[in-house]
C-alpha cells in the first residue's frame, strides 16, 4: 500500500525542479499565470535564486508547492498512483491537489496568500529539540514555567519542534538539555508557526479561503491537524477550509499520521518533492497501536 507525501518548508533548495520545468506538460502552458500568481518567476527562482531569498517564507511556499506538483505530475505520468495522501504542513495543499480539491492555479493562489500572511508574523521562534519524547517535553516545559511555548510539530518520536516567544525559546535550551535532549537546534524561522501565536494570522487566512471552493477529495488525504483522513463528508467547502485554517496555528502531527498510515496497512512511502527529509523521518515512526490516540 502506497502513500505519497508531500514536502514542506525546509526542503527547497537552489536548483530544484531543474529537470521538470521543461518536460512538464502541465507547467509550460501555465507559467505565465503561475508567475502572475506567484509574483515573480517561479522558475527562476527555483534554478537562480539565491539560498536566503528561497528560505523567505513569501517565496519558499510558492516555489515549493509549484515544484511538488511537478514531482506528482510525472509519477502520474509513469503510472505510479498512491493509496494515501498527506503532506507536511505546506506539503498538505499539495496533497489536497493531488486528490482533487481545488486545481493547481487555485492552489497557488491559496499558497501565496498563506505564505505572505505567514511572513506577516514578527514575533516568535521555533526550536527542534532532538532526543526527548513528548511527554519529557511537556513536563520540561511545566517545570520551567514555559507556559507561553507550544508544541508546534510531531515529526518522529525524537524530533520535537516547539514554538513561541524568542526569548522562551533562548531560556528553553538548557532546559532541554538539562533535561536529556541530545541537541536543541533553532530554526531559521521569522515567527511561532503552528503555534497559538498564529491565532491572528489563521482568522486572516479564513477571510481569505471563503471566496474558494473546494471539490470532494477523489483520495484519503491525511490531515496534520488531526492525523486522520479528511472527513467524507457532503459539505467539503467547510471540511477542508476549517482544517486548513486551523492548521496554520495547531500541531504538525507528522509522527502520528505516519504511524496511523502504517497502522494501516502503508508499507511504501514516496516522497513528492525535492529532497528526502519526509523518507527519513517515516523511516524511524512505527505503527501506530490500536489504543494510540492522534494527539
Amino acid at each position: 500500500m502506497r502513500v505519497f507525501m508531500f514536502p514542506g518548508q525546509g526542503s527547497q533548495f537552489k536548483g530544484m525542479g531543474k529537470d521538470l520545468f521543461d518536460t512538464s506538460a502541465m507547467f509550460g502552458p501555465l507559467e505565465s499565470r503561475i508567475d502572475r500568481i506567484a509574483g515573480f518567476s517561479v522558475r527562476q527562482m527555483c534554478l537562480e535564486g539565491d539560498e536566503e531569498t528561497l528560505r523567505r517564507t513569501a517565496v519558499t511556499q510558492p516555489c515549493l508547492y509549484v515544484v511538488n506538483a511537478l514531482h506528482h505530475e510525472k509519477l502520474v505520468a509513469a503510472g505510479v498512483a498512491p493509496h494515501w495522501l498527506v503532506g507536511h504542513s505546506l506539503g498538505e495543499y499539495n496533497a489536497l491537489q493531488a486528490a482533487g480539491a481545488f486545481d493547481l492555479l487555485n492552489g497557488l493562489r491559496m499558497v501565496v496568500r498563506r505564505g505572505q500572511i505567514m511572513a506577516g508574523m514578527r514575533a516568535g521562534g521555533m526550536a527542534a529539540v532532538i532526543g526527548l519524547a513528548v511527554d519529557a517535553i511537556r513536563e520540561t516545559l511545566a517545570r520551567h514555567g514555559f507556559d507561553q511555548l507550544d508544541i508546534a510539530n510531531l515529526n518522529t518520536p525524537e524530533q520535537i519542534v516547539i514554538a513561541g516567544p524568542t526569548s522562551d525559546i533562548e531560556k528553553a535550551e538548557g532546559a532541554m538539555i538539562g533535561a536529556g535532549a541530545a541537541a536543541f537546534i533553532k530554526l531559521p524561522v521569522g515567527a511561532a508557526f503552528h503555534s497559538r501565536a498564529m491565532a491572528p494570522a489563521a482568522e486572516m487566512f479564513d477571510d481569505f479561503l471563503r471566496d474558494f471552493s473546494f471539490r470532494p477529495l477523489r483520495k484519503t488525504v491525511i490531515s496534520n491537524v488531526t492525523a486522520r483522513p479528511y472527513p467524507d463528508e457532503s459539505d467539503p467547502e467547510t471540511a477542508i477550509r476549517l482544517l486548513l485554517v486551523r492548521q496554520l496555528k495547531s500541531m504538525v502531527l507528522w509522527e502520528p499520521s505516519i504511524g496511523y498510515l502504517k497502522a494501516r496497512g502503508a508499507t511504501e512511502f514516496v516522497e513528492v518533492g525535492p529532497g528526502s527529509v519526509l523518507t527519513r523521518m517515516a523511516a524511524k515512526i512505527p505503527a501506530l497501536q490500536q489504543s494510540g490516540r492522534a494527539a
